[in-house]
């Protein structure tokens, strides 16, 4: 599983490390794996390292160190290093003089034309303004740097974190650098796993510099394969349909028959033994999956289920929604659902809920405005698994699962843009409340249920457009990938 700390836990550890090592082997430690990482672009694109052209934006502190002494490792190698100093009176001192040593060569930022030449002659640019304890975008001196890096054919390496980008929840307040690679040492931070940064910050390397990181204290956990694996709900040799979980689904209208059928689709392949359906849509779902379990008699009188998921194409059918928060069952609230279930309902009760929520749904919910949600989505995830006493399931570029008491939001990012489209989230409800119904957890459910969703979306389009029906029908596929079958 990839976790990830806050600012403050992370500076905790280096200082408890460092007092343990020698003076600067900490910085050592990082500067070697950001520079092992440079080689590997400059060599990926060039062919080599000897005789390239590297450009390295050096702000104040340790960030700026990091890239000084990389730097001059990369100038050892026969690379053409110079060092751009936004703050030529507060830079590393022991980087400046390694980098000199090397045969680097330094010049000011203040020279903000020739700086920009160097970077548009440049075949790597190593953005070390600012480190993650910086907020609110870059300042006004480095915004022309990081224009022209954009500009370049130069690949941008990041130190740890783009500059401008902040660590700990993702925001993005202003100019920002935008890397193709961001080397961080230690640990991820929130900031690279979660939007709109983690859309600055390219691809992603770990390096391991010994950090001493409680895992009881990490900010976030993004569950990987072989975590999906050991979740995934599988029959064992005693089981039947029933022992496997039954999932009721309470969805569709007579203006939006398809959403029923599209989350009996997830549903069906989310690893409950059989799906029971409620609604107006039953015609609709038994011809397109006859293996359903219809009735038109309501909730209370649908038979045994295991969990329920209510909501997606509802419309204002305010009673069904109320008669399944009654049930002493896990239940899935998802789209209309959302709107028409009462919020005191929602903390009382003592199953476990599920809320999956778009950003313009969260919006509504919290009473502030789409982009409000989308800016800050970690903040908004937590803030709605508070009020409602609920596990929370933000969608997204970067899906988040809250927990309702709190404690480390998973984050997905499996999915694709390509799932941006009508029934997608439909069948996300269907799939996650029936591994509800399987036994998992509200925060397991719907982390897997992301989890198997995205991978699905990227097999559906492999580069093309898909409808939603084809994510369900993907479903399988995804499975057997994350098990390895």
């Amino acid at each position: 599983m990839r976790t990830a700390y806050s600012v403050e836990t992370v500076r905790n550890a280096e200082r408890e490390l460092m007092a343990r090592l020698p003076e600067g082997a900490l910085m050592q430690r990082a500067a070697a794996g950001l520079a092992a990482a440079c080689a590997q672009v400059l060599a990926r694109v060039a062919g080599r390292v000897y005789g390239n052209r590297v450009v390295l934006l050096v702000g104040s502190g340790d960030n700026g160190g990091d890239a000084l002494y990389a730097g001059a490792r990369l100038a050892r190698r026969g690379a053409g290093v110079t060092a751009v100093l936004l703050a030529p009176d507060r830079a590393h001192g022991g980087g400046l003089t390694a980098l000199r040593r090397a045969g680097g060569r330094v010049a000011e930022g203040g020279a903000a034309g020739s700086a920009e030449e160097l970077i548009a002659r440049a075949d790597l640019v190593l953005d070390g303004i600012v480190g993650i304890g910086g907020s609110g975008g870059l300042r006004k001196e480095a915004v022309p740097l990081a224009d022209a890096a954009a500009r370049s054919r130069a690949a941008v390496v990041a130190v740890d974190l783009p500059s401008g980008v902040e660590a700990d929840t993702g925001r993005v307040r202003g100019d920002v650098v935008r890397a193709d690679l961001t080397v961080t040492f230690g640990t991820h931070k929130p900031g690279l796993l979660i939007d709109p940064a983690r859309e600055y910050a390219g691809s992603v390397r770990l390096v391991d510099i010994g950090l001493p990181l409680p895992g009881e204290a990490a900010e976030l956990e993004a569950l990987q394969h072989p975590d999906v694996a050991h979740l995934l709900p599988v029959p064992a040799g005693e089981s039947d349909k029933y022992r496997r979980g039954v999932v009721g689904i309470a969805a569709g209208s007579a203006r939006y028959p398809g959403a029923a059928v599209l989350a009996v689709a997830g549903a069906l392949r989310g690893g409950a033994g059989a799906v029971r359906y409620v609604g107006p849509a039953g015609d609709a779902v038994i011809a397109r999956f006859p293996e359903t379990l219809v009735s038109d008699q309501g909730p209370k009188r649908a038979g045994r289920v295991q969990a329920w998921v209510v909501g997606p194409g509802a419309g204002d059918d305010a009673a069904t929604v109320a008669q399944v928060l009654a049930a002493e069952v896990p239940v899935l609230i998802d789209a209309d659902g959302l709107r028409l279930a009462d919020a005191d309902a929602v903390r009382a009760r003592t199953a476990p809920t599920l809320m999956t929520p778009h950003a313009g749904e969260a919006a509504a919910l919290l009473g502030v405005g789409r982009e409000e949600v989308e800016a800050a989505r970690l903040d908004s995830v937590r803030e709605l698994a508070a009020r409602y006493g609920a596990t929370v399931l933000l969608k997204g570029s970067t899906t988040l699962v809250a927990r309702a008491k709190g404690g480390p939001v998973r984050v997905n990012a499996t999915g694709t843009s390509w799932l941006a489209t009508a029934g997608s989230g439909d069948v996300l409800s269907g799939l996650a409340g029936s591994l509800l119904a399987a036994g998992l957890s509200a925060v397991d459910a719907g982390s897997v249920g992301a989890y198997l969703h995205g991978l699905a979306g990227r097999f559906a389009a492999e580069g093309a457009p898909a409808g939603a029906h084809d994510v369900a029908a993907a479903i399988p596929r995804a499975w057997r990938d994350v098990r390895g079958d």
